[in-house]
């Protein structure tokens, strides 16, 4: 397998195969909660469970989620304030998707998204080879006046006919 030792160097890259490549546990997530001064709230785990369950999702799906499993009681925006604190310190990443909503991931490893534009649904394309392709090519490349910090590969794509016949619907991971 290819490395990509320029990526490395320049953007704290790490290959998948060095990563951890699965979101916190529950208990995992209330470690983190607590090494950057967060209480374990209850709304905060209704929030990380959705999340786990759902994979990337917007702040009203998690609500939905929340309200499906009747586990808690939390407005919209509840929920978005907790993921985007969640985000800002790190422990879920976040992205705009082409139809300008924020989705939430909870997988926050070096990964590809698969953007379904049909179903607004993100899944993960995980493939390292991939990456250290895309790494080192772009790390060759000069951006007058920039310097690369990172790479966010986003695949923008639509259900073939066939899957639309037998009524595909994209998984969420």
């Amino acid at each position: 397998m290819i490395k990509c030792p320029i990526f490395a160097k320049f953007v704290n890259y790490k290959s998948m195969s060095e990563q951890k490549q699965k979101a916190p546990s529950i208990e995992e997530f209330r470690e983190l909660l607590k090494k950057n001064s967060l209480k374990a709230t209850s709304q905060r785990l209704s929030v990380h469970k959705a999340m786990l369950k759902l994979g990337h999702a917007s702040a009203d799906m998690v609500r939905e989620e929340i309200k499906n499993e009747g586990s808690d009681k939390i407005t919209v925006a509840s929920v978005y304030n907790i993921l985007a604190q969640l985000s800002s310190l790190g422990i879920y990443h976040h992205r705009y998707s082409p139809n300008n909503v924020m989705y939430f991931d909870v997988n926050t490893f070096q990964h590809m998204h698969l953007y379904d534009c049909q179903n607004n649904t993100y899944k993960d394309v995980i493939d390292d080879k991939l990456l250290d392709i895309i790494g080192e090519k772009l790390m060759r490349h000069r951006f007058k006046g920039f310097r690369v910090e990172g790479i966010d590969v986003q695949i923008i794509c639509r259900p073939t006919a066939k899957r639309n016949m037998n009524n595909y619907k994209t998984d969420v991971k």
